[in-house]
C-alpha cells in the first residue's frame, strides 16, 4: 500500500470528477442492468417494478413519516408495537423537499433521492479506494459494490445509499485531513442509520490518534501535509491540521444520532433509552450474536435447511476472514473502525435475520481487498468477473424483489 502521506494534495472537484468518471460509468451500468432484470422479470409476473422499488416494506414507513410526520404505529397481536420513531429522520426529510419542489410522490423523492445518494456513494467508494490503493483499484472497488447480491436495494427508496454515501465521504475527509467536513457528513449519517455510530467510531479514533500522533511532532509546513511515512494503520491519515479543526470535527461526528435519540427519548418519555425501547418493539436490539447463533443453529434440524446453515457459516466465515485480510492490508485505521463497527452491528444485532445482507451493504472497506485483487488481473479477465458478478446481482435482485425482498 502507498503510504498516504506520499501522496499529492487532493485534486480539484472537476479534476476528480474525471478521474472517478470511468467509476461512475460502470456502476451506471452495472444498476441499469440491474434496474432493466427488475422491469422485465416484474412485468413477466404481472408487477410493477417501480412500486417494488417505492412502496414497499421500509419504502413506506419512511414516507409516511415524510408525509405526516412521526407519530404512527402499529400494534401487533403478540403485543409487538411497530413505531416509525425507529426510522431516522434525513430521508424523509430529502422526500418531503423534493416532493414539495417537484411533481413526484413521497416514494418517488426516495427513489429519486437514492438514484442520486447511490451515484454520489458510489463516486465516495472510489475516492476512498483510490486515495489508498490507486485508481484501478477504486474503478474495481465500486463496480464491486454496484454488482452485490443485494445492490439493487442502492436503488430502492432505502437509506441505505444516502448512509454509504454520507459514510464514504466523511471517511474521505478523515484520510484528507479535512476533520470539520468529516465530523459534520458523521453527524449526517448519524441522522440516517442507527449505524451512524460506525462513522462517528471512525472519526473519534482517528482524531485521538492524530491528536496523540501531534504532540512533539514537528510543526505542519504551510500546505497542511508532513513528509515522510508513519508506521502503522493509524498513521495512514495523510494531511495535519490544526488540533481546534480535530477536535471542532470529532464534536460534531455524534451531534445527529445524540440529537434525534434524546428527541425520540423525550416524546416517548423513556429518556436517553426511549430509542431502544422503541427498536425492541421492532425485536431489534444487540445481543452480541446470540439469537443469530440460535437461528443458525435451527437450520441443522434437518437435511434441506442444513445446506442453508452451512451457507450461512460460510457467508460468515468469509466476512470475518475479508476483515481480516483488510487489517493485515494494513488499511487506514479510519476504514477499519468503520468496517469492524458496521460488522458487529450486523452480525450480533437481535434484528430479522433476513435484513442483515442488507445492513452489511455500507460495509464497503470489506469489499477492497477483492478489488486490490481484481485490480491486479489483466483487464480482459477483470472485466469478465465483473461482468458475471453483475448479471447474477441483477438476476438475484429481479427475483427477491418479487419474492421476500428487502424486510
Amino acid at each position: 500500500m502507498t503510504d498516504l502521506q506520499t501522496r499529492a494534495a487532493p485534486p480539484g472537484p472537476a479534476a476528480a470528477l474525471r478521474r472517478a468518471a470511468p467509476a461512475l460509468l460502470g456502476y451506471a451500468a452495472v444498476r441499469a442492468l440491474g434496474l432493466l432484470a427488475l422491469a422485465l422479470w416484474s412485468a413477466a409476473r404481472d408487477k410493477d417494478a417501480y412500486t417494488l422499488l417505492t412502496a414497499r416494506w421500509d419504502a413506506l414507513w419512511y414516507a409516511r413519516v415524510a408525509g405526516g410526520g412521526y407519530g404512527y404505529e402499529i400494534r401487533l397481536p403478540n403485543g409487538d408495537v411497530h413505531s416509525d420513531l425507529a426510522f431516522f429522520p434525513l430521508l424523509p426529510w430529502l422526500e418531503r423537499l423534493l416532493h414539495a419542489a417537484a411533481p413526484l410522490s413521497y416514494g418517488g423523492a426516495g427513489f429519486l433521492v437514492s438514484l442520486l445518494a447511490s451515484l454520489a456513494a458510489a463516486w465516495g467508494i472510489f475516492a476512498v479506494a483510490d486515495r489508498v490503493y490507486g485508481r484501478r483499484a477504486g474503478v474495481c472497488a465500486v463496480l464491486v459494490w454496484a454488482a452485490l447480491p443485494v445492490g439493487i436495494v442502492q436503488s430502492m427508496a432505502y437509506s441505505e445509499s444516502l448512509f454509504t454515501a454520507l459514510a464514504a465521504w466523511s471517511l474521505y475527509a478523515v484520510l484528507t485531513g479535512r476533520w470539520v467536513t468529516a465530523g459534520a457528513l458523521a453527524s449526517l449519517s448519524g441522522l440516517t442509520r442507527p449505524i451512524g455510530l460506525a462513522v462517528v467510531a471512525a472519526v473519534w479514533a482517528a482524531g485521538a490518534v492524530s491528536l496523540l500522533r501531534d504532540r512533539g511532532a514537528r510543526p505542519a509546513d504551510p500546505s497542511g501535509r508532513i513528509g515522510g511515512p508513519a508506521p502503522g494503520p493509524g498513521a495512514s491519515v495523510g494531511a495535519r491540521a490544526p488540533r481546534t479543526a480535530v477536535v471542532l470535527g470529532m464534536l460534531l461526528a455524534p451531534l445527529g444520532a445524540a440529537g434525534y435519540v434524546l428527541w425520540v427519548g423525550r416524546r416517548t418519555g423513556r429518556g436517553p433509552l426511549g430509542y431502544l425501547h422503541v427498536q425492541a418493539g421492532w425485536r431489534n436490539g444487540f445481543d452480541g450474536g446470540y439469537a443469530f447463533a440460535r437461528f443458525v443453529a435451527a437450520k441443522f434440524t434437518s437435511f434441506p435447511s442444513a445446506l442453508a446453515g452451512l451457507g450461512l457459516i460460510a457467508g460468515v466465515g468469509l466476512l470475518l476472514w475479508l476483515y481480516v485480510v483488510c487489517v493485515r492490508q494494513r488499511q487506514p485505521l479510519p476504514l477499519l473502525v468503520y468496517g469492524g463497527v458496521v460488522l458487529a452491528l450486523a452480525l450480533c444485532a437481535s434484528s430479522y435475520f433476513g435484513s442483515k445482507p442488507r445492513l452489511l451493504l455500507p460495509a464497503f472497506p470489506l469489499l477492497l481487498p477483492p478489488a486490490v485483487a481484481l485490480s491486479r488481473l489483466r483487464t480482459s479477465r477483470s472485466a469478465a468477473v465483473l461482468g458475471c458478478l453483475a448479471v447474477g446481482s441483477a438476476v438475484y435482485g429481479a427475483w427477491w424483489l418479487n419474492g421476500s425482498g428487502p424486510p
